[in-house]
């Protein structure tokens, strides 16, 4: 039971950055109908600039917040420049565009920091709590906490907020939102920036780790596309909840299940997409879509 216990809480360290990146991919979906497929080399992109911040002196928590205010600046530029002209063309022209901006991303990355492998520290100690005969990590613990305030924090946002509940609005309907007067083009912007914020969060809490080099985040990525799937990937509840349930049932599957062990683990995931997309394709949370002949 001790086991079972302390692999439950690792699994939901590991999907609190899944839903981090997951909630991400959720964000900019519902703006724009479309999957940011550079959302991983994004948050690649972010935790370097941390790495190099804390490198030059800088401690882990004004690093951490620099990081993320430079992460929404360039999220709303890469909107600006890169997105915006091809927003009434085809979806898959900004497919496309993401597809090219992981490409360049990946590639910038190598060529400024070098593609050798990086460590990056840990806000939180190494040692763990013994809660009877469970022994918890204080780094999971804290992964989790900063995830799910960062969730929270985004759910008053959007709650409790003018500028959040107009957000809302463009992603449900942006022709109404522009008859009544809003700016959706910088309401897209707005949010391709919280995204990126949410991305640098999930890569600085996977950085130490994963260890940091450019195709980090390339498999976390496809960790919380399935979570998206997962939860509903126009859900930003389910995001968080299929991020934490994906996490969970992985760790379990790669504990206990003789053939899964940690090799087998992305293709698990994998298969709990196909399924999803087989027996529910709007997921735990999303809306079945009905469309009339």
């Amino acid at each position: 039971m001790a086991d079972f216990l302390q692999q439950v809480v690792s699994g939901l360290a590991s999907g609190a950055i899944f839903a981090s990146l997951a909630l991400a991919l959720v964000l900019i979906y519902r703006a724009t109908d479309v999957v940011n497929f550079a959302q991983g080399e994004m948050a690649t992109f972010s935790t370097y600039i941390a790495w190099s911040l804390m490198n030059h002196g800088i401690s882990y928590w004004p690093a951490f917040v620099l990081t993320l205010v430079l992460s929404f600046l360039g999220g709303a530029a890469i909107e600006r420049t890169l997105i915006r002209p091809v927003e009434h063309r085809p979806e898959i022209a900004i497919v496309i565009v993401t597809i090219g901006l992981l490409i360049a991303l990946n590639g910038l990355t190598g060529w400024i920091w070098g593609a050798e492998v990086k460590a990056f520290d840990s806000p939180f100690p190494n040692d763990t709590w013994e809660i009877g005969n469970v022994a918890i990590s204080q780094q999971d613990v804290g992964t989790l906490v900063v995830t799910l305030l960062t969730v929270a924090a985004l759910w008053a946002f959007f709650r409790f907020t003018t500028l959040g509940l107009v957000m809302r609005a463009v992603a449900n309907d942006q022709a109404a939102s522009r008859l009544v007067g809003v700016r959706v083009g910088w309401m897209l912007a707005l949010g391709w920036g919280l995204a990126a914020v949410l991305g640098a969060i999930a890569g600085m809490m996977a950085a130490p780790v994963l260890f940091l080099d450019p195709t980090m985040m390339l498999v976390v990525l496809i960790y919380a596309f399935a979570a998206a799937v997962l939860g509903g990937i126009d859900s930003p509840i389910g995001a968080v909840v299929g991020g934490l349930t994906l996490g969970v049932i992985i760790n379990l599957l790669g504990a206990y299940v003789d053939f899964v062990g940690s090799e087998l683990r992305l293709p698990t995931a994998l298969v709990v997409l196909l399924a999803v997309l087989l027996i529910r394709p709007q997921g735990l949370f999303g809306h079945a879509v009905v469309r009339r002949v």
